[in-house]
């Protein structure tokens, strides 16, 4: 396959430049991120949750299609290399994820690196899950359909919570969606090399992220910062997303494969002319539509929901 057009034509259009700091690149960020967006998603309602001692959660509820109890429940970590964006920028991702799966998506807002490195948004995140869980009752969800779930580095701390929710005798988690997560420190495998410039995400930008969230662990990760080296027997299914034009496509790819081998069910799906970032990119590549109907269609297989209509 060839890159989508649409998508080529934004690569040729990227600035040759970059912030000089992090907080400029935190506020160009949130601003490039949200300019490729198509228009607000329609969900039924957003509500923001603020547990005692917790972080932050925003729970997107979609539009009731048949009365079926309590939905089930993907908890989202978003992407930004564990040092970038924020609940707003993720917005509408959340509520075309709630709309084309049918479930409610409460999306996380873990602390960030550098301030708060390693192990901090992957404990912040695992708390919130054990917090959803506990709280499932009175906030009208389903405990025993939860889904842990990010893009990029949002799938490495999903990865990382299904680990720590097996090894703690943690909440039970139903499923993995790992969106081109990063899984293990490693910038020689065969897609680094085949795109590490010139595809948006790039393999110095990767060095910084492992680098900010890390520190001086970054030349020897913890297995929960690096799933793609820990020992996968026993934890729940996943689906995960690559992208064919990612320089993470083959940590992906290794992590299904590994999955597999240790008993795991694993759908590993690759999105064809995508790049990294592809989930806000509706709104310039009309293509990228494939990432919501291909996990839509994966969510709703797995729980027994009705497909979307138009779908």
């Amino acid at each position: 396959m060839t890159i989508n057009p649409n998508i080529a034509e934004f690569l040729r259009n990227l600035p040759s430049t970059q912030p000089a700091s992090l907080e400029e690149l935190r506020v160009e960020t949130d601003r490039g991120l949200v300019a490729m967006q198509g228009p607000l998603e329609p969900v039924d309602r957003v509500e923001d949750i603020r547990p005692d001692g917790l972080v932050r959660m925003r729970a997107y509820w979609p539009a009731r299609e048949t009365p079926r109890g309590r939905p089930p429940v993907i908890v989202f970590a978003h992407a930004g290399g564990w040092c970038l964006v924020s609940l707003d920028t993720y917005d509408n991702p959340c509520r075309a994820l709630a709309r084309a799966t049918g479930c409610v998506v409460v999306s996380i807002d873990y602390r960030l690196a550098p301030e708060h490195p390693y192990p901090v948004p992957l404990e912040d995140f695992y708390q919130a899950v054990c917090w959803l869980v506990d709280n499932a009752g009175k906030l009208g969800i389903d405990a025993d359909r939860i889904v842990v779930a990010g893009d990029s580095a949002g799938g490495n701390l999903a990865a990382g919570v299904a680990l720590l929710a097996r090894d703690r005798q943690g909440p039970a988690i139903a499923h993995q969606l790992l969106l081109y997560p990063p899984l293990d420190v490693d910038f020689d495998t065969p897609s680094y090399d085949a795109f590490a410039d010139g595809y948006y995400l790039t393999r110095e930008a990767m060095k910084f992220c492992w680098q900010t969230y890390l520190g001086d662990e970054s030349s020897r990760p913890p297995i929960y910062a690096a799933p793609l080296r820990a020992d996968l027997a026993g934890l729940p299914p996943a689906t995960i997303l690559v992208n064919e034009f990612d320089p993470l496509r083959s940590e992906g790819e290794a992590f299904a494969r590994k999955l597999e081998q240790a008993g795991v069910p694993a759908t590993l799906v690759r999105l064809e002319g995508m790049i990294h970032a592809c989930i806000h990119m509706v709104g310039i590549a009309p293509a990228a539509e494939c990432l919501f109907r291909c996990v839509g269609a994966e969510m709703r297989s797995l729980f027994g929901l009705a497909a979307l209509e138009g779908a």
